[in-house]
């Protein structure tokens, strides 16, 4: 039977049964009335479909605060499309064909319509059950358009599809010419963070019965960071326009402990769940912008994020091939770390600050998953489906096609260079740089042996070390290979690397 989402519910169904002439499938990641499948919807003869499935929340090890987040997101907008007139069938199944079979079973085998989905699975499962899809439009880059581009490309830059974007879009341009005079502001955007952050504080959302209901079968406490429902995350983007969009730019690299969110937007989930619509956001971007409160260093740093990196993931996601999330071009097989699951499991202060950061609410910003955990991934040589796995499952954002480029091609390196251009291992002098996290760990950035010296500091010549062969070719690497064997010290550290490695192993670093 249906799963109620109220009386009216139930009523709807047995009312419209006979009318309804298309079955309409909204994925939890797709919530938005304007787009999609629903961009055409009539309450008249539309049912929609809509399936909690228990392999969806038992089926790996989910952060409590994602599921919460999805499905309680998910409940709300099925009850606003009831509020609206919809005849709305939310069930909950086994799985999510189940589900779709049991709701076709029930209104007359009526054929599935629904948006593209956003992974390979889910198209494939889609696919086998017959339905029809509707083109995405969750996303500003339409997919034959992103093979179109990068059917033209030697190296699939960013950079070169931020720039088309830029003109294509008609963001942040003037007669093709980029506003401010560069197309980048990056130089202005890599402040550390202050002595001591006072910034303006984060909304906090208040949770109704459909929260508590859902916290209630999780068996989970949510915290008040985000928001289940349309109207919270407009509120969420209004707050980032009003009280933090100018100082974002500076200091969007910066890491510390005074905030764990300095003046970052938190508007991933919404975005990736569909509450929001990257349009929506560009808008309100830039109308902020347009009244000249807002540098454009700030605005440039925002809107890359959202049209360059954003879009050229979900990209790169549909052009690489579902067979890419299997690649390990570096052989890394160290099976993943104790401490990416139990911050008690280090010493090391930025993992452990991060890692229960990552607990309290499935979250923190693009420079800890780059720079401190896909890096301690990278340069420890961790299975890159493992870390996969964990991050997939870890953060609040974290859709298929969002983890697989940024682990596998970006973060560690596994595709061999098919996104980036070098892999981006650092050691402790850009997390000290970058962060107070070093201030009063037990470990030195500056050391590269002897047993207080930074484990990313040791591991990041280690890992030159180890894959020389590999990088001999790559001209951005040249510098750092230089400086690796001007090393000294080089045998005295390859011991110590084996002693931190050993360590990480058993969660004593």
């Amino acid at each position: 039977m249906p799963f109620s989402l109220g009386q009216r519910a139930g009523q709807l169904v047995s009312a419209y049964h006979r009318y309804v002439q298309r079955l309409l499938y909204l994925p939890f990641d797709q919530l938005h009335r304007d787009y999609g499948a629903l961009k055409s919807a009539d309450p008249d003869v539309d049912l929609i479909a809509m399936v909690e499935s228990n392999q969806m929340i038992t089926g790996r090890n989910w952060h409590p605060a994602r599921l919460h987040f999805l499905i309680s997101a998910a409940r709300h907008f099925a009850a606003a499309l009831q509020n609206e007139g919809f005849t709305v069938d939310y069930r909950k199944a086994p799985t999510i064909i189940a589900g779709l079979a049991s709701i076709q079973s029930d209104h007359g085998q009526l054929p599935v319509i629904c948006t593209e989905p956003s992974s390979f699975r889910q198209h494939q499962l889609l696919q086998s059950l017959g339905a029809s899809f509707v083109a995405n439009d969750f996303f500003l880059t339409p997919r034959p358009l992103f093979e179109e581009w990068a059917a033209t490309q030697k190296n699939y830059l960013m950079e070169s599809f931020y720039r088309a974007q830029r003109i294509r879009l008609g963001i942040l341009v003037t007669d093709g010419s980029p506003t401010g005079g560069s197309w980048n502001y990056d130089k202005d955007n890599r402040l550390p963070p202050p002595k001591k952050y006072d910034g303006p504080p984060y909304l906090e959302h208040s949770q109704d019965e459909i929260d508590k209901q859902v916290a209630e079968e999780l068996g989970y406490t949510p915290s008040t960071t985000w928001a289940t429902t349309r109207a919270g995350a407009l509120a969420q983007l209004r707050n980032f326009i009003d009280h933090h969009f100018g100082e974002f730019g500076p200091l969007e690299d910066a890491m510390t402990t005074d905030n764990w969110a300095l003046h970052h937007s938190l508007l991933s989930p919404y975005l990736n769940n569909g509450l929001l619509h990257p349009q929506e956001v560009v808008d309100a971007a830039i109308a902020a912008f347009d009244t000249g409160a807002i540098p454009i260093e700030s605005c440039e740093g925002f809107i890359r994020q959202l049209i360059g990196w954003r879009e050229y993931v979900n990209g790169m996601y549909w052009h690489l091939g579902p067979d890419y999330r299997d690649s390990n071009h570096l052989n890394a097989t160290r099976q993943l770390l104790p401490l990416f699951t139990d911050p008690a499991k280090t010493s090391m202060n930025c993992i452990k600050q991060t890692v229960t950061d990552i607990g309290s609410r499935a979250w923190v910003h693009h420079i800890p998953r780059l720079m401190l955990l896909s890096n301690l991934a990278l340069i420890t040589g961790t299975n890159p489906q493992q870390f996969l796995d964990w991050m997939r499952e870890t953060f609040i954002d974290a859709a298929d096609w969002v983890m697989v480029p940024n682990v596998i091609g970006m973060g560690i390196y596994a595709d061999g260079g098919q996104m980036m251009t070098k892999p981006y291992a650092a050691g402790g002098a850009y997390i000290s740089r970058m962060s107070n996290y070093c201030k009063g760990c037990e470990y030195n950035p500056k050391l590269r042996t002897g047993e207080t010296a930074c484990p990313f500091t040791t591991l990041y010549w280690d890992f030159l070390d180890r894959h020389q062969d590999k990088f001999a070719g790559n001209h951005r690497m040249r510098q750092q290979l230089f400086g690796l064997n001007r090393l000294a010290d080089l045998p005295e550290l390859r011991v110590r690397a084996q002693e931190v490695l050993s360590g990480l192993d058993r969660g004593e670093i």
